[in-house]
């Protein structure tokens, strides 16, 4: 509203009038001519203006007691008399009413434009400098039915061009795709036109993650999403138990949810090595079948891991199944042992410029064996290392990549601030205040 109502007032200040002549008859004078040209306006204030959403229909702009100063050059001829001069002029208790149509084109982006258009000139002051001071005044009766039409319909075609031009093109900027990394992207496209209500502005976007390489329909669908009537801030963001079930399927569908641990990426403070002699203390058998070889884990889940958000938070039971290998000399992978692991995952969400960020916190977790080529052992004992593996190397990937943010849908120059986050039943809230940041 505020920088919009700027931009217009601007827009109107720069108006270019043509130059209006026309004839009228004096009795006992005859016909009089006259001409204004060189029209320039000095200045196009609007100190009052509401914009406000009207239901089924978009939003109206209602601007009153506008005023303009403009000066220009006048001539007139009457029979003999020839004069010319310039003059000041006044228009006051201007009123302007624009409604604007939303919607959404083929690829989902945001439209808007002018609907409807009226102006309202109540007052039309002139000061004509000049020796004939009773012409002037039916001059100036004669001229101002004429000037006001004109510049009624100006404001209107510029009203129009501002739209078109400034607040069409920056509505275009919304993003309804995001590029996240090299494997990944979120769709924010529209999937209805804005709808307008008393209170507000309500948008269904699609909020689904797809892999760049493949992208393919998730296994599921999205639940009816209905947010809560809060008004204290500004926007509010309602991203559905849908929407991170997408990221979670397009990350393991592109392969990203596969880690590979070597001896390598063992923390150097931590006091063992990922290697057969280490782990025959737990698995008699290897230091026989592949004595003092390095080991490679192969971590993986055969589905995409599934969360739930109510009232208390995000949480997630990830089932990964733990491959291990024996590096042999020729760099050749032995399978060693399948093991699976599930592990109680909560989540902690919030909001940073513009993006949205987290952290996973992991509960302990429970083991079994999967399969073995190196015979049967007790699984317990290896709980001890594979809760170090999670912790000290899995965990710190993952939170490193969610402390980077997905980015929310949000035009140019926007940021959020006074921001804050709720559970509901399958769905995040996430409200904010906004700052525009102008050029």
């Amino acid at each position: 509203h505020q920088h919009g109502i700027a931009i217009l007032e601007k827009e109107l200040a720069q108006l270019t009038l043509p130059d209006i002549s026309g004839d009228f008859r004096v009795l006992r004078v005859g016909k009089v001519h006259y001409e204004l040209s060189r029209l320039r306006l000095r200045n196009f204030h609007l100190p009052y203006s509401r914009i406000s959403p009207v239901p089924n229909v978009g939003l109206q702009v209602s601007i009153s007691n506008a005023f303009a100063e403009l000066d220009g050059d006048w001539r007139v001829k009457m029979l003999f008399i020839r004069d010319h001069g310039s003059f000041d002029l006044k228009v006051e208790n201007v009123y302007i009413k624009i409604s604007l149509s939303l919607g959404s084109d083929a690829a989902g982006k945001p439209t808007i434009s002018t609907s409807d258009c009226s102006t309202r000139i109540s007052k039309v002051r002139v000061l004509f400098s000049g020796k004939f001071g009773w012409l002037y005044n039916l001059f100036h009766s004669a001229i101002e039915s004429k000037f006001k039409k004109i510049l009624e319909s100006k404001v209107c075609d510029s009203v129009a061009k501002s739209v078109h031009s400034e607040l069409q093109t920056y509505m275009r900027t919304l993003p309804v795709t995001a590029k996240i990394d090299a494997r990944t992207g979120i769709d924010y496209s529209f999937v209805a036109p804005p709808v307008a209500t008393a209170q507000s502005l309500d948008t269904g976007l699609k909020g689904e993650f797809y892999s760049l390489a493949h992208r393919s329909p998730a296994p599921f669908s999205p639940l009816p999403l209905s947010l809560p009537s809060d008004h204290d801030r500004m926007v509010y963001f309602g991203a559905s138990s849908y929407f991170f079930n997408t990221a979670g399927f397009a990350y393991h569908s592109s392969g990203a949810l596969v880690f590979e641990i070597t001896d390598a990426k063992i923390p150097k403070d931590v006091d063992f090595h990922l290697n057969t002699s280490t782990f025959s203390a737990f698995v008699p058998q290897l230091e026989q079948m592949y004595p003092n070889m390095p080991m490679k884990l192969r971590l993986s889940t055969l589905t995409a891991p599934f969360l739930n958000i109510g009232p208390e938070g995000i949480s997630l039971k990830p089932v990964v199944d733990v491959q291990a290998y024996a590096i042999l000399p020729n760099s050749s992978l032995a399978p060693l042992f399948v093991l699976s692991l599930v592990r109680n995952v909560s989540a902690v969400i919030d909001v940073r410029s513009g993006h949205i960020v987290g952290s996973l916190n992991v509960g302990r977790i429970k083991l079994s064996l999967k399969d073995s080529v190196v015979g049967t052992f007790p699984v317990r004992l290896l709980q001890s290392i594979m809760n170090i593996f999670a912790s000290e190397i899995l965990l710190p990937r993952l939170n490193a990549r969610l402390d980077e943010g997905f980015p929310l849908p949000l035009p140019d120059r926007i940021q959020l601030f006074n921001t804050f986050v709720r559970f509901h039943q399958n769905f995040l809230l996430l409200g904010a205040d906004v700052h525009f940041q102008p050029k």
